[in-house]
């Protein structure tokens, strides 16, 4: 077997939702898989909100939280990594209504500063704006580290900072911090 994983470390952020069964285990298993990760380090996570969900409207609301940590793991290969964390979480793919209910859903938001855009990933994740369940924790955890959130570029003209400046009284009345 191949090591996809090289010297040199990144930092990145993923996202973590769930709304199926025990959210809030689902969550802590995969915080704790993570953390046990021996390709992982230095991992830290925000504080957990609830939100509505960001699809069809007949579901439970969601759990979320984003952690942050450094990895020698490939991009692609920690999406691997991600979604074999997912799966041993009861998640289901096939068959299941796209932003459905799911028992647990990691997002890759940013590996390192790299802009990637393959036919399985695309880094940063294009739908940050749109989530304040994702900005809000992510926020949480750039402002106890005192980060630099210019540093969160999304694309060229849009920055981590502008996505928080834009969200509205809507998206901040459907979430709440637990």
């Amino acid at each position: 077997m191949t090591d996809l994983s090289s010297d040199k470390t990144v930092i990145c952020y993923v996202a973590l939702g769930s709304n199926l069964g025990d959210s809030k285990k689902y969550l802590q298993n995969a915080i704790v898989a993570l953390q046990d990760h021996t390709k992982i380090s230095h991992l830290i996570y925000s504080h957990v909100y609830q939100s509505k969900p960001h699809g069809p409207q007949d579901q439970p609301d969601y759990i979320n939280a984003v952690v942050r940590f450094e990895t020698s793991l490939q991009a692609e290969t920690l999406l691997d990594e991600l979604q074999e964390i997912e799966n041993n979480n009861k998640r289901v793919r096939k068959g299941v209504e796209r932003w459905g209910a799911r028992t647990l859903d990691l997002d890759l938001l940013f590996y390192g500063d790299e802009q990637i855009n393959t036919q399985r990933l695309t880094v940063p994740h294009p739908r940050i704006c749109e989530r304040a369940f994702v900005l809000l924790p992510l926020h949480d955890i750039v402002t106890e580290l005192e980060l630099d959130a210019s540093d969160l570029i999304i694309t060229k003209q849009t920055t981590f900072n502008n996505c928080i400046d834009a969200l509205s009284e809507s998206d901040l009345k459907n979430i709440k911090r637990l």
